[in-house]
């Protein structure tokens, strides 16, 4: 995690003061640490020691322009799964040839974009399904053009326990990726094409992964099925194997059991590539929490306590609309005041109670866990770890509107938009009304 207490006693992110950022910008604020999310992105790249690859950032994570032209400038791709998200990417600078497009529903118009970027369309378009393979062909020869595509494999492998099960993308049950006994039917539709090239083979076993061994089986059901289509004479044209992203993030902030860093992960799926004999083929990976969730945090002011003979909670004024992984995942992010409460060095003054934070959303959901703070609740508080699936994720729930984003970089302010118009919004939802009655 990038933040400190400094010597005030007062939380920075990037070397800047959060409470001076929370004043200005108000509340509810994501605020970026740039230069943390450039490190992760320079030390995954340092793990393929100089091996061709590519770490194709998950924009679905942070989709904020400054996060995805750091990552760029770091020589990044993108892994995308939407146009708006591919017109992100290329806006932020990323070449489409260092894009990938994942998605197992993408529409007509999506698919065109993605075949008319440039001279010759993005880097790979993935196919999720033997059906898909039909509606890539028909786009490209509208298009008059070769898309190059790779075709994501689903390995089939249950991950109970390993993640939360709206995470794991890679078991039998799942949407995602063409099963492995229907790769062989996939590749040679592809093959058959004057229309299409196959360019990959990727894989995706889910997301929040802690620990190794999920990643490595995944990796390893992949590159075994490459060397036997290899060995059977097929997928001469590959240029890629992609083992996805997934890489997890260590929310608890445990110093006792630290997270895996994702070059550990890069260095496993090397081992494992290196195995099957397919070193001559570049390795993508597509992380997207592993860069940005530690980089990120969510600034909030406590609109006040609520004391019964029962419970303390502490209420807030960012809710589940502005982060959705403590509902969704029954997710758990450290909250920390922004000040700490000054000490005369007593144990009174050092004590701490559980307080309940909670969010002003009309749901039961809208509840962030129990937190230790003083009997006296701190007037502002930042929630950590939520650079990934915070600000993209959020909503306008209950009428309440997109908190704003700041963003840091030498220890100063370098970027900010502000916080979503309640006016405008009424405005918007009062309009509807009006053109609805009137037809």
């Amino acid at each position: 995690m990038s933040t400190l207490r400094g010597a005030d006693g007062v939380f920075t992110l990037g070397g800047a003061s959060l409470e001076s950022i929370a004043a200005q910008a108000g509340t509810p604020t994501y605020v970026y640490n740039l230069d943390g999310i450039a490190a992760e992105a320079r030390a995954l790249r340092a793990a393929f020691d100089g091996a061709e690859h590519l770490v194709a950032y998950a924009v679905k994570a942070n989709s904020a322009g400054p996060v995805v032209r750091a990552l760029a400038a770091e020589g990044c791709g993108a892994d995308v799964v939407s146009r708006a998200e591919l017109l992100v990417a290329l806006g932020c600078g990323v070449a489409p040839e260092r894009v990938v497009y994942s998605g197992v529903a993408k529409e007509d118009r999506e698919l065109d974009a993605a075949i008319a970027c440039a001279d010759r369309g993005i880097g790979a378009i993935q196919i999720e399904s033997v059906e898909e393979v039909a509606r890539v062909e028909a786009r490209a020869r509208a298009a008059g053009r070769k898309a190059r595509v790779s075709v994501r494999v689903n390995p089939s492998l249950e991950l109970a326990g390993a993640t939360h099960a709206h995470i794991a993308t890679g078991h039998d049950a799942a949407k995602f990726g063409v099963r492995r006994e229907d790769v062989a039917a996939a590749v040679a539709l592809v093959e058959a094409s004057a229309s299409l090239e196959l360019v990959g083979m990727a894989t995706h076993v889910g997301s929040q992964l802690r620990t190794l061994q999920p990643y490595v089986d995944g990796a390893r059901a992949l590159f075994e099925l490459v060397r036997a289509l290899r060995d059977a004479g097929r997928v001469k044209s590959l240029a890629f194997v992609d083992t996805g992203g997934g890489i997890g993030v260590d929310y608890a902030g445990d110093p006792a059991a630290p997270a895996l860093r994702p070059a550990e992960f890069v260095r496993a799926a090397r081992k494992e590539q290196h195995a099957r004999r397919l070193d001559d083929l570049a390795l993508y990976v597509e992380p997207g929490r592993a860069l940005v969730a530690a980089h990120g945090v969510l600034l909030a002011r406590v609109i006040q306590p609520k004391v019964t003979a029962t419970a303390r909670w502490l209420l807030i004024d960012a809710g589940m609309n502005d982060l959705l992984r403590p509902a969704l995942y029954q997710a758990r992010h450290r909250i920390v005041p922004l000040r700490e409460a000054p000490s005369d060095g007593s144990t009174a003054s050092r004590d701490t109670v559980a307080w309940r934070v909670v969010g002003p959303v009309c749901e039961s959901s809208d509840d962030f866990g129990e937190h230790r703070f003083g009997t006296e609740p701190p007037a502002a508080v930042a929630i950590l770890d939520a650079g990934a699936y915070g600000y993209s994720m959020a909503s306008c729930y209950n009428g309440r509107q997109l908190p704003a984003e700041v963003f840091v970089s030498g220890g100063r302010v370098v970027a900010s938009s502000e916080r979503g118009s309640v006016e405008r919004w009424v405005e918007e939802r009062v309009g509807v009304g009006v053109v609805a009655r009137a037809r």
